[in-house]
């Protein structure tokens, strides 16, 4: 890694810290990292990020979050985001309405979806919210499942065949992030049509992904981190707005489920 003249085992030590998906851990770690007096703290996802805020006033933090920052609380303005904290976000996407919106047009006859969220994200409730909004948009029920170790992943699909819901739309969650490859193996053995973020979900057997490129999302951050550590006042940063989208069809999930995709997304499938 080398960003803004700084390089990992020259310059730079970088400390990692991983919740593995247990966002009740976060607290934990961020007071760790504040306990050896980091110069820096870079975090990714809306839970990481407020653990740090909550952690520390003083030690610069750089977050990279597919949530609205301001609506979650971890800055006042995107134009001068203020105290501490800085970074970038891929909520200008619209990801998770637009993976609904997709899903829905791969089921049209679907009378419900399931919304897959994370009952330890402290972003749950907007994720409620914002799911069954989207659902009377469209027309289509959301029925609320809930996963928050890789365990629950059993029950998440036995719970979606009994209430027989057509599809899956899995919510921006780094817990999931993390388990995307399991999530996008689990629906393709279950034969159920579902939708998240990252080439690993449909690499795995996902039938589609839609949302910020995550690399873009990552490299941004780094780019700020280099910035901050370079003497950059980190209030001053604007809040950087992703808008590289990456969208990916599995058309042999889709083949393997039975689904008729429409031209309109089988036209945005890599070639």
């Amino acid at each position: 890694m080398k960003v803004e003249g700084f390089s990992r085992n020259q310059n730079l030590t970088v400390e990692y810290h991983s919740a593995e998906g247990d966002c009740a851990r976060l607290p934990e770690l961020a007071a760790d990292l504040v306990d050896r007096r980091v110069t820096l703290i870079t975090c990714f996802g809306g839970p990481a990020a407020l653990a740090a805020k909550a952690a520390t006033t003083k030690i610069p933090i750089v977050f990279a979050v597919s949530a609205n920052p301001i609506e979650i609380g971890l800055v006042a303005s995107h134009n001068r985001p203020g105290a501490n904290v800085t970074g970038v976000t891929g909520m200008a996407v619209g990801g998770e309405h637009k993976r609904l919106e997709l899903l829905h047009a791969a089921v049209p006859t679907a009378p419900a979806l399931g919304f897959l969220l994370n009952p330890q994200n402290s972003n749950r409730d907007l994720q409620i919210n914002d799911a069954f909004t989207s659902g009377q948009k469209v027309g289509v029920q959301i029925k609320i499942i809930r996963a928050s170790t890789p365990r629950d992943f059993i029950d998440v699909f036995a719970e979606l065949t009994q209430s027989q819901a057509g599809g899956l739309v899995v919510a921006d969650d780094e817990f999931f992030l993390s388990a995307s490859a399991d999530l996008g193996s689990a629906a393709a053995r279950h034969r159920i049509p579902a939708i998240f973020q990252g080439t690993a979900f449909t690499a795995a057997g996902g039938l589609m992904s839609y949302g910020t490129r995550l690399t873009d999302l990552y490299h941004q951050a780094g780019a700020y981190s280099g910035l901050v550590l370079a003497g950059a006042a980190q209030a001053d940063l604007p809040i950087y707005q992703s808008t590289a989208v990456e969208m990916i069809v599995n058309l042999r999930s889709a083949k393997s489920i039975g689904i008729a995709l429409p031209q309109s997304i089988v036209d945005q499938a890599p070639r």
